[in-house]
């Protein structure tokens, strides 16, 4: 289950940085894409975090 959690996290941070580019360059609106993109490190450690959780529990 944790790998699984894990990979989702990476998906999940991947389509952020995709999306974050796809609004930068795209739809041109620059402070928007640069938010979207900050979520990417944000989903990554949310998702080690709650794998730690889950084998600690």
């Amino acid at each position: 289950m944790s790998s699984q959690l894990r990979k989702i996290g990476l998906v999940a941070s991947i389509l952020s940085v995709l999306g974050s580019l796809a609004i930068y360059f795209i739809q041109e609106d620059k402070e928007l894409g640069i938010f979207v993109g900050l979520w990417a490190p944000t989903l990554i450690l949310l998702a080690s975090e709650v794998e730690n959780w889950m084998e600690n529990k």
